[in-house]
């Protein structure tokens, strides 16, 4: 268990948050077209896992639009967008917004958000994830991770960026 802010007050997040050096878990997220997506899916490749409560946020929404924008010059990097919103509202907000160089899953049928150490389990926004960033390698090993201290906040996008080269 965790604790960050929410506008300054204290949030508990539930599940062990991933530290460089381990291992991600395995998961089972739902891409826009309702299939399951697992890490399997992405083997082979570094990835930055972008998490965040929901994409209808000014905050979230700025760190798909970062993170799309970045996302364009890097090689052999998938970047995941991942949130608690259907996958009907992440289509959608791609579509309005043109962000075409990330991969946006939802974790609102999986155990994600615990698995990975980001699940809100206090305040109005008990159930969605918590605002992190995680960067693997290619063999899933954790290179960096940020689990933002308060969710309204950014991430630190150049740390996350840096470990990749």
């Amino acid at each position: 268990m965790s604790q960050v802010t929410l506008q300054g007050k204290p949030v508990e997040v539930g599940g062990t948050f991933l530290a460089a050096g381990q291992s991600a878990p395995d998961f089972t997220l739902t891409a826009n077209d309702l299939s399951d997506k697992t890490l399997a899916d992405f083997s082979g490749k570094r990835k930055i896992m972008n998490i965040f409560p929901s994409v209808d946020t000014g905050v979230c929404a700025k760190s798909v639009r970062t993170f799309n924008e970045k996302a364009a010059a890097l090689d052999n990097t998938a970047v995941l967008c991942i949130s608690a919103d259907l996958p009907f509202a992440q289509a959608r907000f791609c579509g309005a917004e043109g962000i075409d160089n990330v991969t946006m899953l939802s974790s609102f049928r999986s155990s994600f958000a615990r698995d990975y150490g980001v699940s809100i389990d206090s305040s109005g926004m008990r159930g969605l994830n918590a605002r992190a960033v995680v960067v693997l390698d290619e063999n899933n090993r954790v290179l960096h991770s940020e689990l933002v201290g308060e969710i309204a906040n950014e991430p630190d996008y150049e740390a996350a960026l840096a470990v990749l080269g």
